[in-house]
């Protein structure tokens, strides 16, 4: 049972079946929030939504069948884990009853298409992995945009109170331009203001849509990089114990036998030497009946 359900886990439209039906479930929740829909068809998608969490608990139970001659394996598995909550909890008393809980629950089912493809992981593992990078750069971010929110207020809080006024508004105000939609108009009403308007939006649109932008696309950029060794690493590690068992290599005493072997069988194929007689002539085999000079060296 343990190999069937392995081989059913690694088949890969296995994966593809559960993908299509994290999709129907998606769509039966989409549908969901028109209440026309609901009024028409609301048996229809309730019974959809019975279907696809039937699937989701076979789907368990087979990937559990895979791990059964050490079913730890299954719980060390972080994928697993999250599946088994998220699939179980609308099932327990008191959860179901919540309706908002429920849904946010189904919700979070779409995020099981991340474990279902090796490139979707390595986009999920890549974000998570750019948090802790993603948190200084929200502190270098907050620093600048209040630096410049001071000197916003010194320069355009009187004649732009509304987005001006404070450092709350101004900081509000710059953080919408990172997207600079709307800097050109901002940069002409700042100009009738002060001279100065030129050098501060320009050096803002600078450091931070600029410098600021491509540090968090960097960010992410090496944590998606890392993601993707770190896959192909343990996509490694999964094949490694079969190439090692097709190619290992004979202990030392079996490479001793065989050499013992070789150099025996090249024994039985070798000639018998001819006793070569120690004497200084040697007749010819021939007709010639002549002594010649043997090889033989005389004592």
């Amino acid at each position: 049972m343990s190999e069937a359900c392995e081989a059913l886990v690694s088949a890969s439209w296995f994966n593809i079946a559960s993908f299509v039906v994290v999709g129907i479930n998606a769509v039966a929740l989409g549908l969901e929030t028109y209440p026309a829909m609901v009024a028409r068809a609301g048996a229809a998608l309730d019974w959809v939504e019975y279907a696809c969490l039937t699937y989701f608990v076979l789907e368990l139970f087979v990937r559990f069948g895979a791990h059964l001659p050490a079913p730890a394996g299954f719980f060390r598995d972080r994928w697993n884990v999250f599946d088994l909550v998220i699939v179980t909890a609308p099932l327990l008393p008191g959860v179901r009853e919540n309706v908002t809980v429920l849904r946010l629950l189904r919700l979070a089912r779409l995020a099981r298409a991340f474990r279902l493809f090796p490139s979707l992981r390595v986009i999920f593992v890549g974000i998570r992995r750019s948090l802790p990078g993603l948190g200084s750069f929200l502190l270098v971010t907050a620093l600048l945009l209040y630096g410049y929110a001071v000197l916003g207020w010194m320069l355009f809080g009187t004649a732009f109170p509304e987005r001006y006024g404070t450092v709350g508004q101004a900081m509000l105000t710059l953080f919408l331009l990172l997207s600079l939609d709307g800097i050109t108009d901002t940069l002409q009403a700042g100009r009738r203001v002060t001279g100065w308007a030129v050098l501060y939006y320009v050096s803002y649109m600078v450091a931070a849509c600029y410098l600021l932008t491509n540090l968090l696309v960097g960010l992410v950029l090496t944590a998606l990089q890392e993601a993707h060794q770190d896959e192909r690493a343990a996509a490694s590690q999964g094949r490694r114990p079969e190439v090692a068992a097709d190619r290992q290599e004979p202990s030392v005493w079996e490479q001793l036998a065989q050499l013992h072997t070789i150099i025996s069988d090249l024994e039985r194929r070798m000639p018998d030497r001819p006793e070569v007689a120690d004497t200084r002539t040697t007749v010819c085999s021939g007709s010639c009946g002549q002594p010649v000079a043997g090889r033989g060296t005389s004592g």
